[in-house]
């Protein structure tokens, strides 16, 4: 495999010859009419662009440094949008986006009304999937190829460019198995991108086969496992030599069967900083110094910080507590521990049902497994949370990072979903700290869990401070009460939401509103405690940054209804819906989430809506009232 592309773009800036190409290319079609000794140019004019502005705005900037040739192949082989073009995962589409037509949008990358930093079908005709969540677009391009087929479009190609890391994933697996057995003629073609790597490096038995196919060692004797489930093989291919690249495409097209062409490509190619960085070749940045690749600004604890400073304590102190993760070593916290205890830590590539299938049988075993995953990718492996972990009522413990909104990852990042799937297991025992010292002590609690599974989760943002309980009910911690002042309302803080909950208790006392303000710490199932406490006041209010829709406030209604608590119970939370990216602090805002927002809720239900106290019923419980703009 030879290398013909130059390897660095010189600088971290526009390149000296100034972006002429790119204005003069930016569609299919002028990469299409381009001569191809100007690529080299247009290629590093594409990496100048993308080092400027991710730096600038933060997004994933390794991965689409690694596809810059490729993706100018593709385009000069296939006719986007009538070719299908599928990127799995969608952070591999920077260059794609500017090559149709939205170089431009990258300075307001990721930011509220910008540029997606995924795929995105609002944004261009060119883009199909908004696939974010790894190894989906092998099944896309079946379901295309067929489509296609079957209505007489056969002048029309799919292609699905899948990462190594994404083709750990079980779907991925399941895509292949049923695409090898394609009829000649309506069978996608799949670019294998294999830079070694996801986030954290590729592991398993398919990283092994494709070192070995990239060493030659399988080339020889021509069979491997694509070959064996019935496709041609073609590769390995250099990913940075565009001629090359193009020429094993149109090899593919001509072949008319099931085909993997398999290129190799170099995470984070051109950019200094990316190259040099081996734990995540800069797959993912905030705001940096493009010449360095540093953070600009002091940088502030994170919750993932905390939970992998605990986390590392535990394990010293625990030699049952093991740990697995889903190709995101690092980026769960896990980095401290797994130093420490690498024979404890179990990474199943992206594979979070075997992850968490997994758990399962180290728990039968007598180990103590914490399952950390982002937030939004528990959701592919709730089956296996429901069937494999609490129907056998095993204890294995799952931190949720990223939990509630996000902010620029958009869409399929958010953790929405979280607390209203979790509340709903039989047995699982939910927490959802308010701040690093109870992170702290709601881990060591679950880990102490023996007849069951536990869940903490916490959002994508700076750790504040500690916010200490004036008095502990129960289990329930008092944040906040209104001296010498009737029980009007009683705010239920379920985790970080505890600080808007305070801000707002603050503007009620000030307008003679008596406020409770409690934290339940263990969130789900409800703690009976909360139960009588609600029934102590006019009126609950519930504030979750998870749906409002099933959540922690629907719960608590529930129970109150079971055990005649009349007391209404009112939930703000977040809308059942696909939230756009933009910035975390003003989608709470949007929500009703803020100190604010919070205050005139409760002035809007305890004055125009809420009965007098003396007033209310005493049996049955009256309908959840809905609050303009907020859901009830």
């Amino acid at each position: 495999m030879t290398t013909t592309a130059d390897k660095h773009v010189p600088g971290a800036a526009v390149p000296p010859e100034g972006p002429e190409l790119l204005s003069a290319t930016g569609t299919p079609q002028g990469v299409r009419a381009l001569d191809p000794d100007r690529l080299p140019q247009l290629a590093a004019e594409i990496r100048a662009l993308l080092v400027r502005t991710v730096t600038a705005t933060g997004g994933h900037l390794g991965a689409g440094l690694g596809v810059v040739e490729l993706t100018i192949a593709l385009h000069r082989v296939f006719e986007s949008p009538r070719d299908v073009l599928l990127f799995d995962t969608g952070h591999q589409t920077y260059p794609h986006k500017v090559l149709t037509g939205r170089a431009a949008g990258f300075e307001a990358l990721r930011q509220t009304g910008g540029l997606s930093g995924y795929p995105s079908r609002a944004e261009s005709e060119h883009d199909w999937i908004e696939n974010s969540h790894a190894s989906t677009a092998l099944a896309y391009a079946d379901g295309l190829a067929k489509a296609f087929h079957c209505t007489g479009q056969t002048d029309r190609r799919v292609v699905a460019v899948i990462g190594d890391g994404a083709m750990t994933g079980g779907l991925a697996l399941e895509a292949l198995n049923n695409l090898g057995g394609s009829a000649a003629g309506r069978a996608p073609i799949i670019v294998l991108n294999d830079n070694s790597r996801s986030y954290d490096p590729t592991v398993g038995a398919l990283a092994a086969q494709l070192a070995r196919l990239r060493g030659g060692e399988e080339a020889m004797c021509g069979r491997n496992l694509f070959t064996d489930l019935g496709f041609r093989y073609l590769g390995p291919i250099d990913g940075h030599d565009i001629a090359a690249t193009e020429a094993v495409l149109h090899r593919a097209v001509a072949l008319g069967r099931p085909v993997v062409v398999h290129v190799v490509t170099e995470k984070g190619r051109g950019y200094g900083p990316a190259e040099a960085d081996s734990d995540d070749r800069m797959h993912a940045c905030g705001i940096i110094d493009p010449a360095t690749g540093r953070p600009l600004g002091a940088a502030k604890p994170s919750w993932t910080s905390v939970f992998g400073a605990e986390i590392a304590a535990l394990g010293a102190e625990r030699q049952d507590l093991v740990a697995l993760t889903a190709a995101m070593r690092l980026p769960v916290g896990l980095g401290t521990f797994s130093a420490r205890f690498p024979e404890r830590v179990f990474d199943s590539g992206i594979a979070e049902q075997h992850a968490v299938a997994s758990a399962a049988g180290l728990a039968m075993g007598g180990l103590h497994p914490v399952v950390c995953l982002y937030a939004t990718f528990l959701n592919r492996a709730y089956d296996q949370v429901l069937m494999d972990v609490a129907l056998h009522r095993l204890p294995v413990t799952f931190v949720l990072d990223r939990a509630g909104i996000t902010g620029p990852d958009g869409a399929s990042h958010h953790g929405l979903w979280d607390l209203a799937m979790l509340s709903r297991v039989p047995g699982l025992r939910l927490a959802a700290p308010r701040d690093p010292a109870r992170l702290r002590a709601l881990l060591r609690e679950a880990v102490d869990v023996a007849d069951g599974p536990t869940a903490l989760r916490f959002p994508k943002e700076s750790a504040g401070p500690d916010l200490d309980a004036l008095a502990t009910l129960d289990g329930l911690d008092i944040l906040h009460r209104t001296p010498h002042a009737d029980l009007d309302v009683l705010l239920v803080a379920i985790g970080t939401t505890a600080t808007a909950c305070l801000e707002a208790a603050r503007t009620l006392d000030g307008l003679g509103v008596g406020v409770t303000v409690t934290d339940p710490r263990w969130v789900a199932p409800v703690n009976p405690a909360l139960g009588h406490l609600v029934a102590r006041h006019r009126l609950a209010v519930t504030v979750e940054d998870g749906l409002a829709d099933g959540g922690i406030g629907t719960l608590l209604a529930q129970h109150c209804t079971r055990t005649a608590v009349t007391t209404p119970v009112h939930t703000v939370g977040l809308p059942t819906a696909f939230l756009t990216h933009g910035e975390r602090t003003d989608q709470l805002r949007d929500a009703g989430l803020s100190g604010p927002a919070l205050a005139e809720t409760v002035q809007t239900l305890l004055g125009a809506r809420m009965p007098p106290f003396a007033e209310s019923p005493r049996s049955g419980h009256p309908p959840q009232r809905a609050v303009p703009g907020r859901r009830a």
